[in-house]
């Protein structure tokens, strides 16, 4: 069962739909947060995160803060580097971002394709999915509420999460193999 919300180090006592809404509300209350928190709630080294920002997968902290959409991109880019190429996953999220570091081309920001994808994650009970009906029955309903900015744009929103979904379904499937083997010595 989960006990981190995905992609971070954040403890959660249960996954439930709204749950990362409700967490980043509140650290994001006071502003934005600093390289420091960001690496302790990812658990990512500090120069990780700067080479990401470097190389363009995540724009530029503002005064040193990280933005609530930084911090998610940072968090999805953890969540899924461990089954995916970060270029990889950089094009799948250029597929519904345009230009990686420019906000004003995203058919839907980061935070929230975060907490769709955490929704969804939660619908299924924190289990792993991996049949194909029931990722895009979870995903179809992530979306519901999704207003298009321009035709076709919820399809690709679509795409996107069923990618995060096998993907990090898959990291958590090694895992529990590794764990496993583990044992067997």
């Amino acid at each position: 069962m989960i006990k981190v919300l995905p992609g971070t180090t954040i403890e959660i006592s249960e996954l439930t739909k709204g749950v990362s809404r409700r967490l980043f509300d509140g650290i994001f209350a006071a502003g934005g947060i600093t390289l420091s928190q960001v690496s302790v709630m990812t658990g990512l080294e500090p120069y990780m995160i700067q080479n990401w920002v470097k190389r363009g997968f995540v724009s530029s902290p503002i005064k040193r803060q990280y933005s609530k959409d930084q911090f998610s991109r940072i968090v999805t880019l953890n969540m899924l580097r461990e089954s995916l190429q970060l270029d990889k996953i950089c094009d799948m999220l250029s597929y519904v971002n345009g230009v990686l570091n420019d906000e004003s081309d995203n058919i839907i920001n980061d935070s929230e394709l975060y907490h769709k994808y955490v929704d969804l994650v939660a619908e299924s009970q924190g289990g792993i999915i991996t049949d194909k009906d029931t990722i895009a029955k979870a995903v179809e309903s992530a979306v519901i509420e999704y207003e298009e900015p321009f035709p076709g744009a919820k399809h690709r929103v679509i795409k996107v999460l069923q990618i995060m979904a096998y993907a990090h379904f898959a990291s958590i499937s090694r895992r529990s193999a590794e764990e496993i083997l583990a044992k067997l010595k």
